[in-house]
């Protein structure tokens, strides 16, 4: 059996979870509403406040997707409960970003600002200059937009200018040495 796909999900209160017959999963908690249309071969029984997915049998595939269908209905609980933030910090002479409404505006060494708008599912905050907080309830929706905002100006290798992820460490290179 899969660690990760036998573990039970219990089901904070003011959650309320929904499974019909085609395993389309809807939980609405009090950060909002979250669906999504689950592998039909895996097996979500609701009992108790607590969630149990099985899997039919043991092919690869199954063993595969067993533990992916519990992670995949654990975010949608803790995303309706809590919530999911990244991180992101921006190094550089003139780099910073700010808020103008609701769009995120960059200075990133272009000849032009970048312009970001928030979406409905994503929040985003500046609490200074070189710092951003994404904020929302879907794990994937998240993390994508914390990449597309990321990419718009990678860090480099040479001086550690761009924008990364809090926690992430950028290698560094030694530049050019003087030949005589």
């Amino acid at each position: 059996m899969s660690r990760i796909g036998r573990a039970p999900i219990t089901i904070p209160a003011g959650v309320e979870v929904k499974v019909d017959e085609h395993n389309h999963i809807t939980v609405k908690g009090p950060k909002g509403t979250l669906e999504r249309d689950l592998v039909p071969s895996m097996k979500l029984n609701v009992e108790a406040g607590v969630i149990h997915v099985t899997r039919p049998d043991d092919t690869k595939e199954n063993r595969s997707l067993h533990g992916l269908t519990r992670t995949l209905v654990d975010n949608m609980v803790v995303g309706v409960t809590k919530g999911f933030e990244k991180k992101l910090e921006i190094n550089g002479v003139g780099y910073r970003a700010s808020k103008e409404g609701k769009n995120l505006v960059m200075n990133l060494g272009y000849s032009h600002q970048i312009i970001v708008p928030e979406t409905e599912d994503i929040q985003i905050d500046v609490p200074d200059a070189n710092h951003i907080v994404i904020k929302g309830i879907d794990k994937q929706k998240v993390g994508q937009f914390a990449a597309e905002v990321r990419g718009k100006r990678p860090p480099e290798p040479y001086k550690g200018k761009g924008i990364k992820y809090d926690y992430e460490v950028v290698r560094r290179k030694e530049g050019k040495t003087g030949a005589k």
